[in-house]
């Protein structure tokens, strides 16, 4: 889980962070083709990776449309991440760490 002090540093620099970590990472193999409690984790990851990307080329932003997407991926993770191997759970623990980031960070006027 994310602790209190990345929560309160940054959220554009701690998404980044985490983002640079996550590109880096192999994509779990053994879920190139599988659904976990009725979730496509390739579908999963894609959607986060989608808005992560537009929220860290519009400098901390996103729009409602992908806000409302990372909300229901969000829940998504929470649903599959229990079912998860280690190094499975690593990877989609990651995307649900920048998911919230992302969804806390403070509104802007240019969202």
């Amino acid at each position: 889980m994310i602790g209190a002090l990345v929560r309160m540093a940054d959220p554009l620099a701690a998404v980044a962070e985490l983002w640079e970590a996550h590109t880096q990472a192999p994509f779990p193999g053994r879920l190139r083709s599988a659904d976990v409690a009725g979730v496509s984790m390739v579908l999963l990851d894609s959607n986060v990776a989608g808005c992560v990307s537009t929220f860290l080329h519009r400098g901390g932003n996103i729009d409602d449309g992908r806000a409302d997407i990372l909300a229901a991926c969000e829940q998504e993770l929470l649903r599959v991440i229990p079912e998860l191997d280690d190094d499975e759970a690593v990877y989609y623990q990651r995307l649900l760490d920048m998911t919230v980031l992302v969804l806390e960070a403070p509104d802007d006027s240019s969202r």
